[in-house]
């Protein structure tokens, strides 16, 4: 039984981050127990997100707000030699360096584990780039719905006649910060293995390309491309894809053959099970124009909700539901996803909790930091330093 203890307590990140994607990464490892050190330079006003609107008052954004809960921040310009002197005493003492700099810049600003091995032999040295540490884009700056043209999404999403279309969330970002994430924290238990460490290098066009996957995988090996299926369709698979109903939308999928028979049956047309057109996944696919106006012409006749009561747990389906439909739901509310974090001038701010639940361990609530908040006591506590002006010495303007 667990006794409350966080899992990555005892592991110290520092993160030369902003933005999203780096942020949301380490804010998952923080939410774990790892103590997340921001690095924020006092010259470029800190992490660009303080001031993302909309809700961006007095550089504390709730978009900041939303992506840096349970860190720490110091105010620390890298570009003078004091600064890199406390970030190399951070080095000494730390598990990871981790940063979401422009794929040349990491290198140049001694962020690799080329230069911090030095420092700290067992340093994992963690880079979250636009286009990775190498090849001809490395240097480029990368941003999400970049990842998403490049790499294909928008060519596959929307409607079969609809420009090409990026999807309704940063998700390559989100996915780009949990893959740095799951690199740090593999890294740094080799680390505590072996006793050294290393460079982890993730990128959002990778990140991105890898969730082609059987995409990439049945064009690579048989050139096959599905077109874009109508209603958010399955490339395969019928029925799988959103349905109007009497008074909204809902998405139905039949992705086992026995969920088609159970549709069948809540829908009161038996006989489909036995129609030879409808027997199985390839003649529903083949004889799909007739059957899915079939399934329409059904679903108008009740609403989003009776639907849903009638299909119970014998059919997949779904609500389509709203932004504030989904937040909600009350398996949210049964799972703790709405998390409400104490704040200075908001009193309380309400955010998505982790996602990863530890028995017995709830998730930290502290909100995220005021740039440069934490800076004495990392100083002092964690680094020793005594008798300095934290001030002077954060900006780099002491020797």
């Amino acid at each position: 039984m667990n006794d409350g203890r966080l899992p990555l307590e005892g592991v110290r990140i520092v993160a030369v981050e902003q933005y999203g994607a780096l942020p949301f990464g380490t804010m998952q490892l923080a939410d774990l127990g790892a103590e997340v050190i921001k690095v924020e330079d006092p010259a470029l006003g800190g992490d660009v997100s303080r001031s993302v609107g909309p809700y961006a008052d007095d550089g504390d954004s709730l978009f900041y707000q939303s992506l840096n809960r349970n860190k720490k921040s110091v105010s620390l310009s890298l570009r003078s030699e004091s600064g890199r002197r406390i970030l190399h005493d951070l080095v000494r003492v730390s598990d990871a360096v981790a940063n979401n700099l422009r794929g040349d810049l990491p290198a140049k600003m001694g962020l690799t584990y080329e230069t911090l091995g030095e420092v700290n032999p067992r340093i994992v040295a963690a880079s979250l780039t636009g286009f990775g540490l190498t090849g001809p884009r490395f240097s480029q700056p990368g941003y999400d719905y970049l990842a998403q043209a490049l790499a294909g999404w928008m060519s596959v999403t929307g409607e079969p006649d609809d420009p090409p279309t990026r999807c309704g969330l940063s998700v390559v970002d989100f996915m780009s910060g949990m893959a740095a994430a799951l690199g740090i924290v593999s890294a740094v238990f080799g680390a505590r293995e072996s006793g050294r460490g290393t460079d982890v290098d993730v990128s959002l066009l990778d990140v991105a390309v890898s969730n082609l996957n059987y995409l990439a995988a049945w064009y690579l090996n048989e050139g096959y491309l599905p077109p874009r299926a109508p209603n958010g369709g399955h490339p395969s698979l019928v029925p799988s894809q959103r349905f109007a109903t009497g008074d909204g939308y809902m998405y139905i999928m039949c992705n086992k053959e026995k969920f088609w028979g159970n549709l069948c049956d809540a829908l009161e047309r038996p006989e489909w099970k036995e129609d030879p057109r409808y027997r199985d996944f390839a003649a529903r696919y083949e004889h799909r124009e007739g059957l899915l106006p079939a399934l329409q012409e059904v679903l108008l006749g009740r609403t989003t909700a009776e639907w849903i009561e009638t299909f119970g747990d014998a059919v997949p389906c779904a609500p389509v539901n709203t932004i504030p439909g989904a937040l909600s739901e009350p398996q949210l509310s049964a799972r703790d996803m709405i998390l409400e974090v104490p704040h200075e001038g908001r009193g309380v701010v309400k955010e998505i909790s982790c996602p990863i639940k530890v028995s017995g361990a709830p998730v930290p609530a502290r909100a995220a930091p005021t740039m440069g908040g934490d800076t004495e006591y990392v100083l002092k506590e964690i680094l020793g330093y005594a008798d300095v002006d934290v001030g002077e010495l954060a900006k780099g303007e002491a020797g």
